[in-house]
């Protein structure tokens, strides 16, 4: 419980502090580093209502961009590492939403 409760309390914290609370650096919960990442590709590469879905490789740019500044540089080195066992991972599970 203590992971899941620091994921949701931190994930939504950006890297370098301008987070809604002010949370920066290691100080973030490695647990939510990590899952600020997968949750933040996913919902680029997911079809929602109001938006169709990035490109994955778009997606890799974008969080990329963000090293240091929303994400843990750390992290998404790994991330850039195992890009392809996300694209795996991404076919695996394909969007059910339906228009």
């Amino acid at each position: 419980m203590r992971i899941s409760s620091a994921i949701a309390y931190h994930h939504h914290e950006k890297y370098d502090g301008t987070g809604y609370m002010g949370i920066k650096g290691e100080d973030i919960d490695l647990y939510a580093r990590c899952v600020s990442v997968a949750d933040v590709f996913d919902a680029l590469v997911s079809k929602r209502p109001y938006k169709k879905p990035w490109l994955p490789e778009d997606a890799r740019k974008e969080i990329l961009s963000q090293s240091g500044r929303q994400f843990d540089p750390v992290i998404v080195k790994a991330f850039d590492e195992n890009f392809d066992k996300f694209i795996e991972v991404l076919k695996k599970y394909p969007d059910s939403y339906e228009e």
